[in-house]
């Protein structure tokens, strides 16, 4: 069996919750308000308790996992140079400052499902260190191009992130060797359990496929959804063979540059008056591809 048809087959219980949740949403009819209040369940407690008790368990070798670090850090901050590249295209400013994000943030919910499936919780921790080091420039840059002198409160925004926080504290308690009591071992292990299945249908249930717009706006989003999809990871690849990486930090560094882009873009968008349906449009149409593509990079390494 070909690595890459091996490595979709495994990720297809994950895929198929995010299609789950797309297929829920649309016959059960439940509304936005149950699916917006099961995302912040999510945002806010179940995958913050994953990445914690992830965390918490692993044994972190700084030293190996600094190239991991560099390989997504890189991947990223390539990523940012190459969606500037689009300006040159014939969209309004705001259009463009609106899915120029979508060029390199990330799915934090399908990276830890996918690294948590090939590797199990040292995938998990893995991840939850990437994620917890790249939210906050993701997010400056971000909100940095839509209002170009950034907002008031983007500093605390980033201070309460609940992942950025769970990963602090997991780390922490990590290094100074703390044992919480079995029972609490187990609630966490159980929120964790949780926070996969719950987190992908609210994935699958966010998607919106909808036409782009004009032929420069679908000029634009093609062209944001190559560098998300291709290019980043592309770059990630190049650097891992570079680096000489293998193993959970050579598959990790990958996902993370293969996600497609975050729900949050689209809120953000919305927030600071941008252009939140082409955003959405670039969410969904990448989510989807991705299902794709994630496995035919991992299959590439």
């Amino acid at each position: 069996m070909p690595a890459e048809l091996g490595l979709a087959l495994a990720l297809l219980p994950d895929f198929s919750l995010i299609l789950l949740g797309a297929s829920l949403r649309r016959l059960l009819h439940l509304g936005d308000h149950f699916w917006n209040g099961l995302e912040k369940l999510v945002y806010y407690v179940l995958f913050p308790a994953l990445l914690f008790n992830g965390l918490l368990k692993a044994q972190i070798a700084w030293s190996s996992a600094a190239p991991m670090l560099a390989v997504a850090g890189a991947a990223m901050g390539g990523s940012m140079l190459l969606g500037l590249v689009a300006r040159m295209l014939p969209i309004t400013p705001l259009s463009f400052a609106s899915q120029y994000q979508c060029a390199f943030r990330f799915n934090s919910y399908i990276g830890l499902a996918v690294a948590g499936t090939l590797h199990g919780l040292p995938g998990i921790a893995a991840m939850g260190i990437v994620v917890g080091l790249m939210v906050p420039p993701a997010n400056v840059v971000a909100v940095w191009m839509l209002a170009r002198h950034g907002e008031v409160g983007v500093l605390r925004e980033l201070v309460r992130n609940p992942l950025i926080l769970a990963t602090l504290a997991g780390i922490a308690a990590n290094l100074v060797g703390l044992e919480p009591p079995a029972t609490m071992l187990k609630f966490l292990g159980r929120l964790g359990d949780a926070a996969i299945v719950l987190g992908l249908l609210a994935v699958g249930a966010g998607l919106r496929i909808v036409g782009a717009g004009g032929t420069a706006t679908h000029a634009a989003a093609a062209y944001f959804l190559l560098v998300k999809l291709l290019a980043m990871p592309a770059i990630a690849l190049l650097l891992i063979r570079a680096f000489g990486l293998s193993g959970v930090h050579a598959d990790v560094a990958l996902i993370f540059a293969a996600l497609p882009a975050a729900s949050s873009a689209y809120i953000l968008a919305q927030r600071m008056g941008g252009d939140g349906a082409r955003v959405a449009w670039l969410i969904s149409a990448g989510t989807l591809a991705s299902m794709i593509s994630i496995p035919l990079w991992l299959g590439l390494r």
